[in-house]
């Protein structure tokens, strides 16, 4: 189901009216749980059951790990269950990508070599419910948080609906706690989620599906256009990736805040930022903040050597690139992003840093004087 959507119209309401019409915080669990499996298998009922594998893995793993004194035991279960997500993540998503490139590799050493194709449908938010059931087990690992006993309340934190497909990638500090508690209905929630909501599908269907008409025109028949009309798609491609992207968020928060929760912000005026560095910080915030917790600081981050820490940055951009899609042009993507950021801190190293004000103002009294 996505949330342009009839179904989700008629859907979202009926959930809002239910959830609060229901007494107790374990009914409105219970509800919401199964309403959010209904939502993800309105697409494709069968994966359902590899959205409840991957939630029953970090279940049991980070309870093993809640439940053992042994770091080596606790190791054990957290590799197991993070080797188990990212295996099933690999199938859905990128062995098809792999074999062909192994088999173009030997094929240019006229070796043949014949791997099996499965050609699986993606299952819908594959990426981001799995890097939400990994962060929660590092989490545990940790010992940021305990280990979540009620099965239900953390299959609803990894199946939550209004997040589920395209995030924001929540963090089980920030939800967990939300889920325990019962929310009473308020106007300023309801009004300031439905305003959200209402600006998100404006960018999305107002917006970013207009300005797609053109862009698709051009970009599938680029031959045949000129170099103007190249520009004008790549500039108009910059408003329909965020509008999409940033729309889709904005009703995702705005449908959580109307029943009382709340979840993190996903944009903030990226296109404003002064810097790569910046843009990042802006842009997709829950999945760049994902991969400098779990990836950029657990390599060591920026507490290592210089040349060590630009590397762990190129990696981190890198591993970013393959996450958004399985092909190459994904991960040319996360290396180009990863080599801005390097010209960007060597730039700030290297050369002294310039008040451009202030040799403005010399240039000027020099010029009158």
């Amino acid at each position: 189901m996505l949330f342009n959507s009839l179904e989700f119209i008629l859907f979202f309401p009926i959930v809002c009216l239910v959830y609060y019409l229901l007494p107790g915080i374990k009914g409105r669990t219970i509800f919401l749980l199964l309403a959010s499996y209904y939502f993800y298998m309105c697409w494709e009922p069968v994966y359902a059951l590899l959205l409840l594998t991957s939630t029953s893995i970090t279940y049991i793993s980070a309870l093993c790990m809640d439940r053992s004194r042994s770091r080596r035991r606790r190791k054990i279960s957290l590799f197991s269950g993070i080797f188990i997500n990212l295996g099933i993540l690999f199938f859905y998503k990128y062995y098809e990508f792999a074999g062909s490139l192994i088999t173009d590799f030997f094929s240019l050493l006229n070796i043949g070599i014949d791997i099996p194709r499965w050609n699986v449908l993606l299952p819908v938010g594959i990426s981001f419910y799995i890097f939400q059931a990994v962060g929660y087990a590092v989490d545990v690992y940790r010992g940021t948080i305990k280990a979540e006993k009620n099965f239900v309340v953390y299959a609803l934190f990894i199946s939550f609906f209004p997040q589920l497909v395209a995030g924001p990638i929540e963090r089980a500090k920030n939800m967990l706690p939300q889920f325990r508690e019962k929310h009473k209905f308020s106007y300023e929630n309801f009004d300031a989620g439905l305003r959200l909501m209402i600006w998100g599908f404006f960018m999305k269907l107002c917006v970013a599906d207009r300005v797609s008409t053109y862009v698709d025109a051009v970009y599938n028949n680029y031959m045949e256009h000129s170099g103007v009309s190249l520009l004008l798609a790549t500039f108009f491609f910059t408003f329909q990736i965020y509008c999409d992207f940033a729309g889709y968020s904005l009703i995702a928060i705005g449908s959580s805040k109307m029943m009382g929760f709340t979840l993190m912000e996903n944009f903030h005026r990226p296109y404003f930022a002064k810097s790569i560095k910046e843009f990042w910080r802006r842009w997709h915030i829950s999945l760049s903040t994902w991969f400098k917790d779990y990836l950029y600081i657990p390599l060591g981050g920026n507490r290592v050597g210089h040349y060590r820490h630009l590397w762990n940055l190129f990696v981190t951009f890198l591993v970013s690139g393959i996450w958004h899609g399985a092909n190459l042009t994904f991960v040319l993507w996360g290396s180009l992003h990863g080599l801005y950021q390097i010209v960007g801190i060597e730039k700030n190293r290297l050369l002294p840093k310039v008040n451009v004000s202030k040799r403005l103002h010399t240039v000027f009294n020099c010029l009158v004087t």
